[in-house]
């Protein structure tokens, strides 16, 4: 090697040891955002290579509000439970080059999302599907509140809560989760929801364009559809029903929501974090 060279290889490698050694970006370090230590590992029983099913990432800066798909979990209206929705069609076990899963699910199942075509035939046949949902409603700053323990959502509970204007997605949680409904097998239905006048209060007094809930309808079973009716009418409000929302603090909480892209669905499987 040519001192030219070697002096340009030598550059090379302090740059390069000095790059690694700094963090990715200014604004964080090289410290991985999870530890376990050896005594945490013996108490919980898994090794470091054991999947951990995880609801706070970043130190607890974001937290998942999406259940995850159980085949034990409700079914709305149905005394059987959801069922298995992940089917391993081909297998590495089996001699496939691969493993190739399918799903199977409703799109009213678990957390997600509706579309204005769930209860209005003229929307859905228009085309109001959940490819045609405003992603910038789905994504923002949103409040979460603690809703009265002894009724369903009226008027006066809405009036009661006190939500000011400017405030364009709420979380509501309610008795459902103190009662860990969507940790059943069966569909309770008597859960906590909406009544039409609660939402037509939402609708006529509120900036409000997301509806949250911690239950599979954020429609009380006795009225159903009636509240429904009230909420997707303008097509302006997007409701995202059974969230999960056990031991998240009220407050406000930058919000993120998102439905697959499915082409004539009236609903969507939905992913929704909140970032502190």
């Amino acid at each position: 090697m040519v001192p030219s060279q070697a002096i340009l290889f030598f550059l090379f490698l302090y740059f390069f040891t000095a790059i690694a050694t700094q963090s990715a970006h200014p604004a964080f370090d090289n410290s991985p955002l999870c530890t376990v230590t050896e005594d945490a590992e013996e108490l919980a029983g898994v090794s470091s290579t054991t999947p951990v099913e995880i609801e706070e990432h970043g130190n607890g800066r974001i937290i998942d509000i999406t259940h995850a798909y159980r085949p034990d979990m409700p079914k709305f209206m149905l005394v059987d439970s959801l069922g298995q929705v992940v089917f391993l069609r081909e297998s590495l076990a089996n001699g496939s080059l691969a493993n190739f899963s399918e799903l199977k699910i409703g799109m009213h199942s678990g957390t997600h999302v509706d579309a204005p075509g769930h209860v209005f035939q003229e929307y859905y046949e228009a085309g109001f599907d959940v490819n045609t949902l405003d992603l910038d409603v789905l994504n923002g700053p949103a409040l979460l509140v603690d809703v009265p323990r002894d009724k369903n959502i009226t008027a006066e509970v809405m009036e009661s809560l006190h939500i000011p204007r400017g405030v364009r997605r709420v979380l509501f949680r309610t008795l459902n989760t103190d009662r860990k409904l969507m940790w059943k097998k069966e569909c309770d239905m008597s859960y906590v929801g909406f009544m039409k006048d609660g939402a037509q209060w939402l609708v006529d007094n509120t900036d409000i364009k997301l509806v949250g809930l911690d239950f599979l309808s954020v429609a009380a079973f006795d009225d159903l559809i009636p509240a429904h009716l009230v909420f997707l009418k303008s097509r302006d409000i997007i409701l995202v029903e059974a969230l999960k929302l056990d031991g998240v603090k009220p407050g406000i909480y930058s919000l993120h929501c998102l439905p697959l892209r499915l082409v004539g669905a009236e609903g969507s499987p939905i992913r929704c974090i909140l970032i502190k």
